[in-house]
C-alpha cells in the first residue's frame, strides 16, 4: 500500500513538474517524459514509450495530456491515469488562469513578445530531437514496413499534401494488419513447435 503511494505521488510530481517546466506543447514534452519513465525511473521501455506517443498522437485532444493519460494509466492504470492528468493539467490552468487576468499587459508588452519569439527557436529544437530520437529507433529496428510507412508518410503530408487525418488513419489500418500478420506468424509457428 505504501509503494503504490509512494509511486502514485512520484507520478503525480513528475507529470505536474514536466507540464509546469515545458513550453511548446505535446511535441516538446515528449522527449522529456521519454528522459523521465524511460531513462530516469525505468517505468516504461523505449519501444513502449514509441507506442505511447503514436497513439497519444493519433488521439483527440492535446498530445501532452494523451500522453500523460496512456502513460500513466501503463504505469499505475486507472488511478495512474488520473493522477497524471491532474499532474499535467494544473500547471497551465494555473498559469493561464494568472496570465488572464493580467492579459493586457501582457499582449502589448515587447519584452514578453520577444521572450515568445526566443521560446519558439528552442520548442523547434526539441522537436527535431523528438523526430531524431523516435525516428532513429525505427531506423535501429531494421524492419522495412516502418522506415517505408515513415517515408511515405512524411512524403504525403509534406510533398503532396494529403491530409494528416487520412494518413494517420490508413497507417492504423497498416499497423494493425501488420499486428494481425505478425501474430498469426507467431501463433503457427507456436503450433509448429507443440506438434
Amino acid at each position: 500500500m505504501e509503494n503504490r503511494r509512494m509511486k502514485y505521488k512520484k507520478l503525480f510530481l513528475s507529470t505536474f513538474t514536466l507540464s509546469a517546466c515545458t513550453f511548446g506543447g505535446g511535441f516538446v514534452i515528449i522527449p522529456l517524459m521519454r528522459r523521465k519513465f524511460v531513462e530516469e525511473l525505468h517505468w516504461i521501455e523505449d519501444e513502449e514509450m514509441l507506442d505511447l506517443t503514436a497513439i497519444a498522437q493519433s488521439s483527440p485532444g492535446a498530445i501532452a495530456v494523451n500522453a500523460s493519460i496512456l502513460v500513466g494509466y501503463h504505469v499505475a492504470g486507472i488511478p495512474g491515469a488520473l493522477i497524471s492528468i491532474l499532474g499535467t493539467v494544473l500547471p497551465p490552468l494555473g498559469i493561464i488562469s494568472v496570465i488572464s487576468l493580467f492579459y493586457t499587459a501582457f499582449r502589448d508588452a515587447v519584452l514578453v513578445n520577444r521572450m515568445m519569439t526566443g521560446m519558439l527557436a528552442g520548442v523547434a529544437a526539441v522537436i527535431c530531437d523528438v523526430v531524431c530520437r523516435l525516428g532513429g529507433e525505427i531506423f535501429r529496428q531494421k524492419r522495412v514496413l516502418p522506415i517505408l510507412i515513415l517515408i511515405l508518410s512524411f512524403l504525403a503530408v509534406r510533398v503532396f499534401g494529403v491530409n494528416i487525418v487520412i494518413v494517420i488513419l490508413l497507417c492504423g489500418v497498416v499497423g494493425a494488419l501488420d499486428t494481425l500478420l505478425a501474430n498469426r506468424k507467431n501463433r503457427g509457428s507456436d503450433q509448429n513447435a507443440l506438434s
